[in-house]
């Protein structure tokens, strides 16, 4: 009888050792993401002003099957900023186990608007036409950006079909004339529209900066805002700001989701409270993220 406690004891002991050993699930994850992940980095997907435009590929190693794909558009107001510092905002959907594509685009010191529009839609236009070769699942495309990012993202995922803003992307047999789509936009306050950014109250240098010289500015700000491109049959939009950002106007996602809800697009606004231009707290955050992940399983993008 004591020979069996003693047994059973041990074999306790060499379990809870055992146990005492396995890395937490974030632990984990960290620890192995390296070997999880193939990056290449400096992918040429057009040239524009003989600037060649490049993106980086994470691709999901030990994917059975085609993986959904973040495309992430960084921010800077279109007049600086670029993809190398844009790796923490999309870990998220590493961890995941999604696909990643970082996305360069021109600023407006390289070309005006609508260059930064053309430049991610041609992006989109090159996921499509390597999605067997990097392993993407075209149906279970999501965009995403931070400000200026956010705007991009809406305006790739919104775009008809007509507008030109896709005219010079390369295409090929395929996929050269595909329709291109999204399955969901996830927009961290980034504008709408922007004609408001170029006069009045609202006027801001950026959005200036990057008209340029051009001689009929809004007829180019309303071709490159969301807001002229709402309609149903949208795909899902997801959006979080801050009701005290000082850099982009809140007021401006309030009107975009009005908009989308009366056109019947599914959507969601998250307002942080207080919150100013991405000046979150941790809580906040963690609060914006469990409410995108809802959303997105709602729509069939996450188990």
């Amino acid at each position: 009888m004591h020979r069996a406690v003693a047994v059973f004891l041990c074999c306790l002991s060499l379990a809870a050792c055992a146990a005492a050993q396995q890395l937490p699930p974030t632990e984990k994850w960290t620890a192995t993401v390296a070997e999880r992940y193939a990056i290449y980095p400096d992918v040429v997907y057009g040239t524009a002003n003989n600037y060649a435009l490049k993106l980086d590929v994470w691709q999901r190693k030990d994917a059975k099957t085609p993986a959904p794909t973040l495309i992430y558009y960084h921010g800077g107001g279109w007049i600086f900023g670029d993809r190398t510092g844009a790796t923490l905002y999309f870990l998220p959907y590493l961890q995941m186990g999604w696909n990643v594509i970082n996305v360069e685009y021109r600023m407006a010191s390289q070309s005006p608007a609508p260059a930064a529009v053309e430049d991610c839609r041609c992006a989109l236009r090159w996921v499509y036409r390597n999605a067997k070769q990097y392993n993407i699942d075209t149906k279970k495309i999501v965009v995403t950006g931070h400000s200026a990012g956010g705007h991009l993202s809406l305006i790739v995922g919104m775009l008809p079909d007509g507008t030109g803003l896709d005219n010079n992307c390369i295409g090929d047999e395929k996929y050269g004339d595909a329709k291109l789509g999204v399955a969901a936009i996830v927009n961290w306050y980034g504008p709408s529209d922007v004609g408001e950014l170029l006069q009045g109250p609202e006027l801001k240098n950026y959005a200036i900066m990057w008209m340029g010289s051009q001689v009929d500015v809004q007829t180019v700000a309303k071709r490159v805002s969301p807001l002229t491109y709402v309609r149903p049959g949208l795909p899902p939009v997801f959006t979080v700001h801050g009701d005290a950002d000082d850099v982009v106007p809140y007021e401006q996602s309030v009107r975009l989701h009005k908009a989308l809800s009366a056109a019947g697009v599914p959507n969601e606004l998250v307002t942080i409270k207080g919150g100013g231009h991405g000046q979150f707290n941790d809580a906040q955050l963690e609060d914006a993220y469990t409410k995108l992940y809802a959303f997105l399983r709602e729509h069939g993008l996450m188990q």
